[in-house]
């Protein structure tokens, strides 16, 4: 985690020294939950190992998944977390999952504590935004093929965890036009 916070050139030693003092190491199981749909988040947490698949119901009650959380990113119901309201949200380990955890309240602190926080999580926030500004372009200007080129190229050991529906679903085709990518990505 210290070299990870580091590379972003924003914190002191001793400030990451104290992040790592705050933190709290925590297992998930697969199949476990970082958050459920109703609930309202109070951490933020970095992963450390393991694959989160986020999704959420649509109004004919089907699962779409819409993300996933690889290994060294960080994960949160973002929205509920900042608003402190209920989120729509499901955040579901897919593998078994070790991160570090750091409440809301530590956060605060860690803001009022120095202008340097508030820099880093501005950077984290920009950085979330950045993201989901990729995945709405993938969606609405790209092909499912090229979104399932895409997640092959920059994740391609996790691929093979991830079950055919939720990726089915993330990518917004049937597991069937699915298969038919794939079969002609191998040929």
């Amino acid at each position: 985690m210290k070299n990870y916070l580091a590379t972003f050139g924003i914190l002191t030693e001793e400030e990451i020294d104290l992040f790592e003092k705050k933190v709290v190491h925590k297992k998930l199981k697969k199949g476990d939950f970082f958050i459920k749909e109703g609930q309202t988040c109070q951490e933020v947490a970095f992963v450390t190992s393991g694959l989160f698949r986020s999704f959420y119901y649509s109004s004919l009650e089907e699962e779409v998944t819409y993300c996933f959380t690889f290994s060294n990113s960080f994960v949160s119901a973002y929205s509920s977390f900042l608003s402190q309201s209920k989120t729509v949200e499901n955040i579901q380990a897919l593998t078994d999952i070790e991160l570090l955890s750091i409440p809301r309240h530590e956060i605060l602190q860690l803001e009022q504590s120095s202008v340097n926080w508030l820099k880093f999580f501005k950077h984290l926030a920009e950085q979330e935004y950045i993201q989901m500004e990729k995945r709405i372009f993938l969606l609405q200007k790209e092909s499912a093929e090229k979104r399932y080129l895409d997640l092959l190229h920059n994740h391609p050991k996790f691929l093979q965890l991830i079950p055919l529906n939720f990726l089915a679903s993330y990518l917004g085709i049937s597991q069937r036009h699915l298969s038919r990518i794939r079969k002609s990505i191998s040929n």
